[in-house]
């Protein structure tokens, strides 16, 4: 049974979440051109508080905007990125056949160094994720969550 006082503040948020999400993920320097605008600018929105840690809302808000909707690396903000963010559906593949949760579980928490993340490009999601609500635990558990839904979405 779904918990009401759970998952209705989180999709009202949904919005709010979605905005602060891609204002984190787009670093000042790779900006998204509007056509009307030729000077286009990141407006940085605060990380509000959150019960939210179900692993597809947290891709759809915080991922998403980069990997695309289904992870292929194609979302609205790719294009402005310096470095293409991966393919994240061909991560157990390309892994030998394994999905590397762990490896996942890391990057979230710390970044990582390799150029198809480019560690000023992807933000450092373990901070983000324990501060979106007086539970600091939570973080863990949204890492895990993200983890398994990628996981979900690998290419059979």
């Amino acid at each position: 049974m779904i918990n009401r006082t759970i998952v209705e503040p989180a999709l009202n948020w949904l919005a709010v979440l979605l905005v602060a999400g891609f204002a984190l993920v787009v670093p000042p320097r790779a900006v998204c051109q509007e056509q009307a605008n030729p000077n286009p600018e990141v407006k940085t929105v605060p990380v509000h508080q959150s019960n939210m840690v179900q692993g597809p809302l947290l891709y759809r808000n915080y991922c998403a905007t980069c990997h695309g909707m289904a992870g292929k690396g194609n979302g609205p903000a790719a294009a402005a990125l310096r470095t293409p963010p991966p393919d994240l559906t061909v991560m157990a593949r390309d892994n030998s056949g394994k999905f590397p949760d762990l490896k996942v579980m890391e990057i979230l928490e710390n970044g990582t160094t390799l150029a198809a993340h480019g560690s000023k490009d992807m933000p450092i999601w373990g901070p983000v994720f324990r501060s979106m609500g007086p539970d600091r635990n939570l973080g863990q558990v949204r890492k895990v969550n993200l983890t398994d839904y990628l996981k979900s979405i690998q290419e059979k």
